[in-house]
């Protein structure tokens, strides 16, 4: 059993910058591919950006493409790097756990593991 655990959101004005962080505890870190999603109300769970278990390929959806970078580190975590946010990121962000795949995956039913989320809120 995995425990993913999200913080760091909240709200900021469009333009500005938010870092969001994910722990996993349980397996070893290193084993599982990251991914990040949201889900903004009334609309269904998006891929935003994903990590390969080694940390080195990254993902992103086009919408988020050079604003957001997804990193991780050797220990247990995995972050998100939010610039130049816009009032259309307002969502709940959602950190997840592939145990299986070696790269990321932007489908949601390939992650096994995933966290209760944070709230972004982007004001324009």
């Amino acid at each position: 059993q995995v425990h993913v655990v999200e913080s760091g959101g909240g709200l900021v004005q469009a333009g500005g910058s938010l870092r969001l962080s994910c722990v996993a505890s349980g397996r070893t870190f290193g084993t599982y591919v990251m991914g990040w999603f949201r889900q903004a109300p009334g609309k269904e769970r998006e891929f935003v950006a994903g990590i390969s278990r080694g940390g080195g390929r990254t993902y992103y959806a086009a919408s988020v493409k050079d604003r957001f970078t997804i990193s991780r580190d050797a220990k247990n975590a995995v972050y998100l790097q939010m610039n130049s946010l816009k009032p259309e990121d307002t969502a709940v962000y959602h950190c997840a756990a592939d145990g299986t795949n070696y790269y990321a995956s932007s489908r949601a039913p390939d992650y096994d593991y995933w966290g209760q989320g944070t709230q972004v809120t982007v004001s324009s």
